[in-house]
């Protein structure tokens, strides 16, 4: 890979030796990850999308969870032990991570901010994330993932 493409995460993960694979697709601008799940073929329940929240306490937090799945605030917010959590709106994503809509990854933020992972994630070999700009993604082991972000397994999706 040619070294002007290599984002802050995968420049992360070659600092800790970390394995992964990267995926790269056309897109021009954001769309979800649902819609690049079905034009890439992938399954929706190893691919995961990275939130970012704000808590009570003016704490941020990263939620990572499966793509078709919405986050349950209130479970988020135990996972971390705040009284509750709030997504951060889009136009602050870039300012708090470096990252833009549809570009956002655990790994590599401006800040390391606390990180859960959905507990799904450890039941695959590989999970699949965004590779910290559109049009990259980053295929890595869950155990890796939770490692280099320093994260942590809950159940912190709506059911």
């Amino acid at each position: 890979m040619a070294k002007e493409l290599k984002t802050n995460a995968m420049r992360i993960l070659d600092k800790h030796k970390i394995p992964y694979t990267v995926n790269l697709y056309e897109c021009e601008a954001f769309i979800d990850a649902v819609t690049v799940a079905d034009a890439l073929g992938q399954p929706y329940e190893s691919s995961y999308k990275t939130l970012v929240a704000v808590g009570k306490s003016g704490g941020h937090y990263v939620f990572v969870v499966p793509i078709a799945e919405e986050l349950d605030l209130k479970a988020a917010a135990r996972a971390v032990g705040e009284k509750a959590v709030e997504l951060v709106h889009v136009k602050d994503i870039f300012a708090l991570t470096g990252y833009i809509r549809g570009g956002c990854t655990p790994i590599g933020m401006k800040k390391a901010f606390p990180t859960v992972i959905h507990e799904s994630a450890a039941g695959f070999e590989t999970v699949i994330i965004s590779g910290g700009r559109i049009g990259a993604q980053i295929f890595l082991s869950p155990q890796d993932l939770l490692t280099v972000t320093r994260g942590k397994l809950a159940d912190i999706i709506h059911h």
